[in-house]
């Protein structure tokens, strides 16, 4: 999958998920996607490469770190909680989907309950 392929992918899903927002804050170069304010997800390009930078729990980001060459630390954010997805092998259409959907959980997770768009332990389990 490419990296412009892997970017729609993800907004594509993202366009799904109730509560969901494409912003702009950083400038027309960034698509940041947020959920009742809060970030879930990020997509820039990154020199000639497009990333999509998502959310993750730590222990989630050093295994995917360690299995996927094309995921790395969050490009300009906490490297332990977010991490970039890259062209590459092993990173294809399911993959993203579900990073972008956990990202989104863990995000409405953090919420207070009275502006959760979802229940996070529920939505988007398979």
């Amino acid at each position: 999958m490419d990296g412009r392929a892997i970017q729609r992918a993800a907004a594509a899903r993202a366009e799904e998920l109730p509560g969901a927002e494409l912003t702009h804050p950083f400038g027309p170069e960034w698509d940041v996607w947020k959920v009742r304010g809060k970030v879930f997800m990020l997509l820039t390009d990154l020199g000639a490469d497009p990333i999509v930078t998502l959310k993750t729990h730590p222990d989630d980001g050093i295994a995917l770190r360690g299995m996927h060459g094309a995921i790395s630390a969050g490009y300009h954010m906490n490297k332990r909680h977010w991490i970039s997805v890259r062209p590459g092998t092993g990173v294809d259409g399911d993959l993203v989907t579900d990073l972008v959907t956990e990202s989104y959980r863990l995000v409405v997770a953090g919420l207070p309950r009275r502006v959760r768009p979802v229940d996070p332990e529920l939505f988007g389990r398979r």
